[in-house]
């Protein structure tokens, strides 16, 4: 009974002591929970660090119209290497003689993995290498540099060398992957395409071009991952939110890259050698859609002598009084207004002085009377030759009474507003304003008329002549023809309308007329024996200097020579702008010079060249036959590498696989590759077409 009335008194003792050591946890836990603030160093101390780590996505493309890259992003890797890499391990081992013979057995292998980078990288020799790794050794480097910005090529070939070819914790090899953007055509388009600057450039501007202003849709979308420091270094965090990166989408623009780099030669050719050149431009546009297929902006280069580079878009920024181009601008509002009936009607001479104003004398008029022997001159031949005269006079007869119109007549031809366009900085033109009750004055009325006293860019006169090629269909210019996700379209954009008609077709028939004239008979003959009619106008202007004049002191201008218009004539295609800009010079650089002969050249490479002038073959009953015996020569020179395999892949991976094995990949459709020719394994030519069919 004794002995049970201990246990019992155990037992309740052991109770009590558990319950009590409960409470205290209990207690402990809820203090831990709520109330308890451990030391601040002893936090970070104890606390696994963790970083936000910003996840690049890969940039999209830009593609010309046929699908070839104009730029892209690819892959290149930075090499580093850890030079201390068993080094402990070796200093552990327990038999110093082991020890050495290991650490020499490292170096050895070292010295022979100089030798081939040196070989591989060319930019040090051997000996270098090995004192740089030696002495990363022996201070401690754990991210010594050895390459940066090297393909995949030669990252392989740095993995077969000794050390390399070995885990990371052996050999030491780091590999870090960016990529890079690249513009396989260099210097052509170079500021349609544009580029986008680092934040942290001191430069204004920092989004140009494409680049710039699509940058959004080009970027993609930034992914965010969270890191921790652990024992064997830095790992991801799974604990902690992970956002995928999204890559960034293709732009397909409206630029064919023969057709600029064509329209790029012509232009550098006519203005290389040339010392009172400033810059140049030229546009190339489809008319039927308004689709750019080249644009040339070439700006003298101040640090390289007889240099041009694409450093200022002239043809959308560069605003200036457009000079006798404008006169087209007069004669239709003529026409359209029915003032005109036809260009056969004459007006006097009166010596090249328009009455009720102060305009300058127009020589050519004093050079007709004295030619033709004649007191008057029809619309069509003042037009042809160019005469301020004729349309000056136009203007002032038929709108001194009616300068608002006339002046909204300039705005309905979308010379007066800047429009949407692809690319940022469109100038807006300057026009004059007619003041509230009254109306322009005679001068200034009949200096618009012959192109003075307005500003417009290229771009704008070109828009103007395209709606005249069109029969009065004014198109809006465009660049992007779509936004693509790996070949599938996401978003179409391209063709829109500014104006549906700025005139009749039988007005636009009759200046067709009238500038078929100029190139055949009048200030643009240059074109006149191109290999297919060209409609257009010349133009000369002078820019202005500091004190507001036309010249300086001695007698120097600042020259604007243009030429636009449109071909063939009978059948508008493309319409064509061309300007040139000179310093002040004593020379003399008109429309008629180097832009129609830029423009001739531009037009006989595309007659010889562009699918619309290429007739189909004629059917013939025979087939030529071979005589027996006789062998045809064929020229096997040229090397040949295997085509490779695209079956699969999206647009984007196909494109690079084949532009970066040697071939020009033209596609189809899509989605992805069903179907390629040549097949994958055959071999050709590098350089020949690869054609894909997307599904």
């Amino acid at each position: 009974m004794k002995q049970r009335d201990t246990i019992a008194s155990i037992l309740s003792g052991l109770y009590v002591v558990l319950l009590l050591a409960s409470l205290l946890i209990i207690g402990k836990l809820v203090y831990i929970q709520w109330f308890f603030k451990p030391d601040p160093v002893m936090e970070i101390a104890i606390t696994p660090k963790r970083v936000s780590r910003k996840l690049e996505p890969i940039r999209g493309n830009i593609i010309d119209c046929e699908g070839r890259l104009l730029a892209m992003s690819y892959p290149v890797y930075d090499i580093h290497m850890d030079c201390t890499v068993r080094k402990e391990e070796f200093a552990k081992l327990g038999d110093r003689n082991e020890a050495r013979k290991c650490e020499a057995e490292w170096l050895g292998k070292a010295r022979r993995m100089c030798d081939g980078l040196a070989e591989i990288l060319q930019g040090k020799s051997g000996e270098q290498y090995y004192y740089m790794i030696r002495s990363g050794r022996l201070s401690g480097k754990k991210y010594l540099p050895i390459a940066r910005k090297v393909d995949m090529t030669t990252v392989k070939k740095l993995r077969e060398l000794p050390l390399f070819n070995e885990s990371p914790n052996k050999g030491g090899l780091i590999i870090s992957q960016h990529y890079v953007r690249k513009y396989p055509y260099g210097r052509l388009a170079r500021r349609t395409i544009g580029f986008v600057r680092d934040n942290s450039s001191d430069v204004a501007n920092t989004h140009i071009g494409l680049e710039g202003k699509f940058d959004a849709v080009l970027h993609g979308t930034d992914g965010r991952e969270c890191l921790r420091k652990a024992d064997y270094g830095i790992v991801r965090d799974f604990d902690s939110a992970y956002v995928k990166a999204l890559d960034g989408r293709d732009l397909r623009t409206t630029i064919n890259i023969d057709l600029q780099y064509i329209a790029d030669k012509a232009l550098r050719r006519q203005i290389d050698s040339l010392e009172d050149i400033e810059g140049a431009c030229l546009v190339l546009m489809d008319v039927k859609s308004g689709a750019i297929r080249a644009m040339v902006n070439l700006q003298r280069d101040p640090s390289r002598e007889n240099s041009f580079e694409e450093i200022t878009n002239h043809a959308i920024g560069r605003k200036a009084e457009p000079g006798s181009v404008f006169k087209t601008v007069t004669l239709l509002s003529c026409l359209d207004d029915g003032y005109i009936k036809s260009l056969d009607e004459t007006m006097p001479t009166n010596h090249g002085w328009v009455q009720g104003t102060s305009l300058k004398q127009d020589v050519h008029i004093a050079d007709w009377e004295r030619d033709y022997k004649t007191n008057e001159i029809s619309i069509y031949d003042g037009f042809k030759i160019s005469s301020n005269y004729v349309l000056s006079s136009l203007a002032v007869n038929n709108y001194k009474k009616r300068t608002r119109h006339f002046i909204e007549k300039i705005y309905s031809y979308g010379l007066g507003d800047k429009f949407d366009f692809d690319l940022e900085g469109l100038a807006t033109p300057t026009i004059p304003k007619v003041p509230k009750g009254r109306e322009l004055n005679a001068t200034t009325l009949g200096s618009v008329g012959f192109g003075y006293s307005t500003e417009e860019t290229p771009l704008h006169i070109l828009t103007f002549y395209n709606a005249i090629a069109g029969k009065g269909k004014m198109m809006k210019p465009y660049l992007v023809e779509s936004i693509e996700s790996n070949g599938r379209i996401d978003e179409k954009r391209g063709r829109g309308i500014l104006n549906a008609s700025i005139c009749s077709r039988a007005a636009a028939d009759t200046i067709t007329r009238a500038l078929r004239a100029v190139t055949e008979e009048g200030t643009a003959r240059r074109l006149k024996n191109a290999k297919c009619t060209v409609a257009g106008k010349t133009g000369t202007s002078f820019g202005t200097f500091s004190n507001g004049k036309y010249q300086d002191a001695d007698g120097k201008r600042k020259y604007q020579g243009i030429f636009v218009g449109f071909f063939p004539a009978e059948d508008p295609q493309y319409s064509i702008v061309c300007c040139v800009y000179s310093k002040p010079t004593k020379n003399q650089y008109q429309g008629g010079g180097i832009p129609a002969a830029t423009v001739r050249e531009v037009v006989d490479y595309m007659v010889d060249t562009r699918p619309y002038w290429q007739g189909s073959l004629k059917k013939t009953a025979s087939v030529p036959k071979m005589a027996a015996g006789y062998e045809l020569p064929v020229d096997d020179s040229g090397s040949k590498i295997e085509v490779p395999s695209l079956k699969g892949l999206g647009l984007k991976d196909a494109l690079y696989l084949a532009e970066n094995s040697g071939f020009v990949c033209v596609y189809s459709g899509h989605g992805h590759v069903f179907r390629q020719s040549p097949n994958a394994k055959e071999t050709a030519r590098k350089g020949s077409i690869i054609s894909i069919e997307l599904r």
